[in-house]
């Protein structure tokens, strides 16, 4: 997943029908863990473009997506959040959850 800023991130989210952020801190144990598991389901849909975003690099991203914890995913349809997972993420869940949105968006 490649980093981005967080103009880029709000330009992608305006301008991409599906779009993930991933947002991340520098020394989050859980962020590391978790990042290859969220990549791992995205493998499986590749009209979502993704993206990752350092909130500890970037500090004002936090306050831009109302971020309390790290991590967080989310995902953007059409400029909308759909999905907003943080911290402890279900994986199934979180998987389940892009499979529906991604089902309905085709059709």
């Amino acid at each position: 997943m490649k980093e981005i800023s967080l103009q880029g991130a709000l330009s992608s989210i305006q301008d991409e029908k599906l779009f993930f952020l991933y947002l991340y801190g520098t020394n989050c144990s859980v962020c590391h863990a978790l990042l290859p598991q969220v990549e791992e389901v995205l493998e499986d849909y590749p009209e979502i473009q993704r993206a990752k975003l350092n909130v500890h690099d970037v500090p004002e991203a936090a306050g831009e997506f109302s971020v309390f914890t790290i991590p967080v995913l989310l995902l953007y349809v059409e400029g909308k959040e759909t999905i907003r997972e943080a911290r402890f993420v279900n994986m199934d869940s979180f998987a389940a959850s892009i499979e529906r949105i991604t089902t309905l968006f085709k059709n």
